[in-house]
């Protein structure tokens, strides 16, 4: 016979884990399927911004948060023809924690595991790939999967999509998707640092590429932008010639040398979507299985958390009382949609605007004048800063899933 839940999750990433513990502190029963067994991968999203910050705050879990090595970006500088202008200021936000940190994602997910698993009605299964829906008629009634001990079966009044871009759930249930063209991707790889880093945006450019550098605790994150469906064509250049393109983008980093092999390149093909549809009978689609998002303002995990905050806001009664509608599920892409849709056209506006001219080989350099501009009202910082670090609509937690600190 078949295991059964009230909510399956598919996907411990942050939306999955999010919604998890916050309708297991509900009360409803919650089986997450995780398909690793850990969180151990390597250049995810490692930003959490001030609103994800405030709602471990809400959960009660901000000091244990706080007391894992972490670094904190506050501000965010061009510097061009000999100035430095600061283009973000997080300091200008009105919430709590006006920063975003830098984690490793693998702590902040095993953070909201140890919360969720003290919840009596919250289980979650490691190394367990979801395969495919179970249904009956037309109605998703649950989850196909495969574990440690072989194939399963997990029956549930409601299955919720967390799997990311490459959602198995979305694709069994057919969903109808918009994508968006995209001319970048990403290539991530780390170097050792020695000493303090001071966080700048501003990307290191020649033509047809660049580099961002990300200060972390003890080594620097690289993201390498590069014309989308080059992967192949790099690799087969070989580590030597990478480093010579990273050498002459960053020509005072001694710590090139460290790239052993082109294994050491991790590559981000970078996808721009959305689901039309965000819901069948039985099954819900939140986070990138919904909508995935470009890393550009690294705003993705952040979108996850507020679809997770909304979704657990929205269906934890409907649940409780084992009564989910399809007006239930269709509330939550009425509430999710203006925001993902806002923060997808920004994203593609910059895209146009800034990585096309780089990849072209144009320079993507602001304009003088607009340097300017923010130099003599420093108070425009806080427009990219809210929309980076707030979003368009942010969520809160629900009064049931608050606790004090500690508890």
């Amino acid at each position: 016979m078949a295991a059964k839940t009230t909510c399956a999750i598919i996907g411990g990433g942050p939306a999955g884990m999010v919604l998890g513990l916050l309708l297991a502190r509900a009360g409803v029963d919650v089986t997450l399927l995780e398909k690793h067994g850990d969180f151990l991968r390597d250049f995810r999203g490692d930003t959490v911004h001030p609103t994800t910050l405030r709602l471990l705050d809400e959960l009660g879990l901000w000091e244990r948060f706080a007391a894992m090595p972490h670094s904190e970006v506050r501000t965010a500088k061009f510097e061009a023809g000999g100035r430095s202008v600061t283009y973000v200021d997080f300091g200008r936000l009105r919430q709590p924690h006006p920063f975003v940190a830098m984690v490793p994602q693998w702590d902040l997910l095993n953070l909201l595991a140890e919360a969720a698993q003290t919840e009596p009605s919250f289980t979650l299964r490691m190394n367990t790939e979801a395969t495919g829906l179970l249904r009956d008629g037309g109605r998703v009634t649950g989850v196909r999967y495969q574990g440690p001990d072989g194939p399963g079966e997990l029956r549930a009044e409601l299955t919720v999509a967390c799997d990311g871009r490459w959602s198995v759930a979305r694709r069994a249930a057919g969903l109808d998707t918009r994508e968006y063209p995209v001319n970048y991707d990403v290539w991530w790889f780390r170097l050792p640092r020695e000493g303090a880093a001071e966080f700048s945006f501003l990307p290191r450019t020649a033509p047809g590429k660049a580099l961002v550098v990300i200060p972390r605790e003890g080594y620097d994150q690289i993201a390498y932008i590069g014309a989308k469906g080059t992967d192949a064509q790099l690799r087969a250049r070989g580590i030597e010639a990478f480093r010579h393109d990273i050498s002459g983008l960053l020509p005072d980093a001694d710590s090139v040398d460290s790239l052993e092999s082109m294994d050491d390149i991790k590559h981000l093909d970078v996808r721009v979507d959305r689901v039309r549809r965000w819901h069948v009978d039985g099954l819900l689609c939140i986070g990138d299985a919904a909508h995935a998002m470009s890393p550009l303002g690294g705003v993705g995990i952040n979108m996850a958390v507020q679809d997770a905050v909304a979704a657990a806001t929205i269906l934890a009664e409907p649940l409780l009382r084992h009564r989910v509608t399809d007006r239930d599920l269709a509330a939550v892409r009425r509430r999710r949609l203006f925001p993902t849709a806002v923060t997808q056209g920004v994203q593609r506006l910059l895209q146009r605007m800034l990585l096309g001219r780089l990849l072209r080989g144009e320079d993507p350099t602001p304009p003088a004048a607009l340097l300017g501009l923010m130099e003599r009202l420093p108070w425009l910082s806080f427009l990219p800063a809210y929309f980076i670090g707030v979003g368009v609509r942010p969520e809160r937690a629900p009064a049931f899933a608050r606790r004090g600190p500690g508890l």
